[in-house]
């Protein structure tokens, strides 16, 4: 019987398909030195990819201080809320502790907070908690009587006054979310009386004025009139952001009429390619215009927030490291980081 023999084609092919024409067929010596390339081959690219493997990244250590540490976060959003929050008071409270900063003010959109704050200052006492009121349409709009009722509070920790933000007249009409909404100037663009009457109480009780979501033009208008009336603690709420965004010209009419602009660590997160969907219809505040923003008119009149607490949103303090570490990038000193992040809220708060 003759023995069953495998041709040497059938080696060098796909399956046995394709094999080679009559005349051209591998030799043994061909197949095993293309077999050793192979092996030599295979070799090298093992090599490369331990190679490969042995550039290992990793995130950097924890900085020996926080970057955050001693500073105040001037604008926080926590449960229990009418809006998804990712975190509750005392939550976000210990996260404050545990990366150093010293103090908070606490913000509801329909409910004032100076009754959370002294709670978490109850449970968290080496934080410094402050609360407020936003005269939205849920307390009344432009409610002096809530607003007295909000100071009056156990502790005294209700130091803050927003007027409106997603009830105010420019906000809804801007977003086309309702024909009108709570106004503050009248026809001739002065302030309305309840506006002063609220003005007047913040004033003898050292509150803080804050604009909320008012356009530049009522922004400005607020401002003088708060000035006007006594009071020396204004902000300009995010003053970047959308509904507000005011120009650097606007910006240095505010610090004219004494007023802190804020800053934000959410702006940069917002725009049209933002993670969640709701923030797409904002802008963007890319780092490098607030910076040139704060060079331009001086930091002593910018004080450092988050707007944070959003459920999908980075945590208040890691977004606030972000933004400290996006403004030092863009040439903001630590001096500076540190006069707004605490000189400028620190004096309105407790000065």
């Amino acid at each position: 019987m003759r023995p069953f023999r495998i041709a040497r084609t059938r080696f060098t092919s796909c399956c046995g398909h394709g094999a080679e024409p009559p005349g051209q067929s591998t030799g043994r010596r061909d197949f095993f030195t293309m077999a050793a390339a192979g092996v030599a081959g295979f070799a090298a690219l093992l090599r490369s990819r331990d190679a490969t493997a042995q550039v290992r990244a990793f995130p950097p250590p924890p900085p020996a201080v926080s970057p955050v540490e001693g500073l105040i976060d001037f604008h926080l959003h926590t449960a229990p809320d009418v809006f998804g929050r990712a975190l509750d008071d005392e939550e976000a409270a210990a996260l404050y502790r545990d990366n150093g900063i010293e103090a908070v003010v606490m913000k509801s959109h329909v409910l004032p907070t100076a009754d959370r704050a002294w709670l978490v200052r109850k449970h968290l006492p080496a934080l410094k908690a402050f609360g407020g009121i936003v005269l939205n349409a849920a307390v009344g709009g432009i409610n002096p009587e809530a607003v007295q009722w909000m100071w009056r509070m156990q502790g005294g920790f209700g130091r803050v006054v927003w007027f409106p933000t997603f009830d105010a007249d420019h906000h809804v009409k801007h977003f086309k979310d309702a024909p009108e909404g709570v106004k503050v100037l009248g026809p001739d663009g002065k302030v309305l009386p309840a506006v002063r009457d609220v003005l007047k109480i913040c004033a003898q009780q050292k509150l803080v004025v804050c604009t909320g979501h008012l356009s530049p033009t009522e922004s400005l208008a607020l401002a003088r009139a708060a000035r006007d009336a006594g009071c020396d603690r204004i902000a300009i709420t995010h003053s970047e952001f959308e509904v507000v965004n005011m120009s650097l010209d606007e910006m240095k009419q505010a610090a004219a009429a004494g007023a802190k602009m804020e800053i934000c660590a959410m702006g940069p997160l917002m725009g049209p390619n933002a993670h969640l969907g709701w923030m797409r219809s904002w802008r963007q505040v890319p780092v490098k215009e607030t910076a040139e923003r704060i060079k331009a008119v001086g930091a002593e009149h910018f004080l450092l927030a988050t707007d944070l607490g959003q459920t999908g949103n980075p945590s208040p303090p890691d977004g606030y490291k972000l933004l400290v570490a996006g403004l030092l990038a863009e040439g903001i000193t630590k001096d500076q980081v540190r006069t707004m992040g605490r000189e400028v809220p620190g004096r309105l708060l407790m000065g």
